[in-house]
């Protein structure tokens, strides 16, 4: 769209106030897709992964970006961080992002509720350097909701601002390792395998 190319500046700019993996920029790649049915495919792998864009409004047209990802198994996205950068119309009802399970989003842009979503948040100024996926993780209207953090798997996401404008955001998704059982989990473990076999074992020799 050709509203973006005012923006591209700002993206740049903020891009280097964050730190970490940029793995997709609207600026240099191209603007992400705007059906939640074909997503643009990212990669993301351990630590930060971030994510620059622009949403807004135009002329009555709703610019909204969807993109797609795998979190690979022994993985787990731990968060979502707003990037310093990010803007927005002012009301918090208008900067918007959800998430859903597999590789597409499929609820409507006019839907009346967030079912089929997990999760979703309307972020603003209040937001930046914030973790936002414990809210996101809340059922709301009508999302399902789910445990953080969010374990193997492929996400779909979409982002949109409603106001009228061009707004950049920033997002890091945060891929850590996924949590591995305390000791006390692999003693308990064993203990019920040593008993188990105990038991087979007198069972056998009962019916010798």
């Amino acid at each position: 769209m050709t509203f973006k190319v005012t923006v591209t500046f700002g993206i740049a700019l903020f891009m280097n106030l964050a730190q970490g993996a940029v793995i997709y920029n609207e600026s240099v790649s191209g603007d992400l897709s705007n059906s939640g049915l074909a997503p643009n495919v990212v990669t993301v792998g351990l630590g930060s992964n971030q994510i620059f864009g622009t949403t807004g409004s135009s002329a009555g047209t709703v610019d909204r970006d969807y993109f797609t990802f795998s979190v690979a198994p022994g993985l787990q996205l731990s968060a979502i961080t707003i990037l310093p950068g990010t803007t927005t119309g002012g009301a918090l009802s208008t900067s918007f992002i959800g998430v859903q399970a597999g590789s597409q989003v499929t609820l409507a842009t006019n839907a009346s509720s967030a079912a089929g979503l997990l999760g979703w948040w309307h972020y603003g100024p209040a937001d930046v350097n914030t973790n936002i996926l414990p809210e996101m993780a809340i059922p709301m209207n009508g999302s399902s909701g789910f445990s953080v953090p969010l374990g193997s798997g492929n996400y779909a996401f979409w982002v949109q601002e409603l106001s009228a404008g061009s707004f950049n955001y920033g997002f890091d998704f945060t891929i850590t390792p996924a949590a591995i059982p305390e000791p006390a989990s692999y003693i308990t473990m064993f203990s019920a395998l040593g008993v188990l076999g105990l038991v087979l074992r007198r069972s056998r020799r009962w019916q010798q």
